[in-house]
């Protein structure tokens, strides 16, 4: 789906948010130890999750609607709400809670937030965006040692 360049950034790292619940469910279904799988979503969490919620709550939700502010707020409070569960206690239930509800919540904002952001905000604000998100956006590294979903 064509995306607006000055959020493109943004889409990127859906891509990695997706491979971070791919990679999950690879390891569930290869019954790894939830330890093992844990530490990757800790690791993701403080490396990529957590800045990439920031910025758009911070940087986008000013110039779209309360409707989907509100819906996604509380999805970032819920996938937060899974990661400090899974963190304290290791779990499969919940690390494939967590995979699912990042891989649905990654979906929504493509394929329903973005595209109500095209068509309400003008390029301007566009622009403005974009600039801001250059500034903030750190560039993820697939840098992860433990191969655990191999």
């Amino acid at each position: 789906m064509k995306r607006n360049q000055h959020i493109v950034l943004l889409s990127k790292d859906h891509h990695f948010g997706l491979l971070c619940s791919w990679k999950i469910q690879q390891g569930l279904n290869k019954n790894i130890e939830p330890e093992r799988i844990a530490t990757y979503v800790d690791y993701f969490w403080k490396s990529h999750l957590k800045e990439h919620f920031k910025e758009e709550e911070q940087i986008i939700f000013p110039f779209s609607d309360e409707q989907h502010n509100t819906q996604i707020k509380a999805e970032h409070t819920e996938i937060e709400r899974l990661i400090q569960l899974i963190t304290k206690q290791p779990d499969t239930n919940l690390l494939s809670d967590f995979a699912t509800k990042l891989h649905d919540h990654i979906r929504f904002e493509e394929r329903a937030w973005f595209p109500f952001l095209d068509e309400h905000i003008n390029e301007d604000d566009f622009a403005a965006i974009g600039l801001k998100l250059e500034e903030s956006h750190q560039k993820i590294e697939n840098d992860y040692n433990d191969e655990f979903w191999k």
